[in-house]
């Protein structure tokens, strides 16, 4: 499973011209997922998202997190992040999962993120083509892929 984590000022996405999303501070957190990502996966990489302390304290040193700030969370399903690109300038998506099982494990975070954060976090609509904006803060932009959590 793979994230890409930008912290915002605001953030929204759109389906048919109709908005499905929307935040204000917070995190908005794209997600891919591989055939090989369970439910494990998604409860250690809900946990990172949700207590990843990249946002101010009074100090004005990344010393919080998006709970601890009592901000939003923005999930949007994005299979692309798992394009491979090494050959010609078609990338190629057969690392990432089929949509039967990346449905599954994307609604499992959003029910692990609103468990997490103790309120509903907003998302996307899976499989759909989105129109997502955003203001990113700061920037910061996180990458996390779960096959790292093994090498720590």
């Amino acid at each position: 499973m793979r994230a890409v984590i930008q912290r915002v000022a605001n953030a929204s996405v759109e389906v048919e011209n109709t908005i499905k999303g929307r935040i204000d501070a917070g995190l908005l957190v794209l997600l891919g997922v591989e055939p090989s990502d369970t439910v494990a996966e998604v409860k250690w990489l809900a946990q990172k998202i949700v207590n990843m302390r990249i946002f101010s304290d009074e100090n004005g040193l990344m010393n919080k997190s998006v709970f601890d700030r009592s901000g939003n969370v923005l999930l949007i399903s994005q299979f692309t992040l798992f394009a491979l690109t090494q050959k010609g300038n078609r990338p190629s998506f057969i690392n990432a999962a089929k949509p039967e099982l990346a449905i599954e494990l994307y609604e499992e975070m959003i029910r692990e993120l609103n468990l997490l954060m103790g309120k509903e976090i907003e998302h996307g609509v899976f499989g759909a083509d989105m129109k997502v904006s955003l203001l990113n803060d700061g920037p910061v932009t996180i990458i996390m892929d779960t096959n790292d959590k093994a090498r720590h």
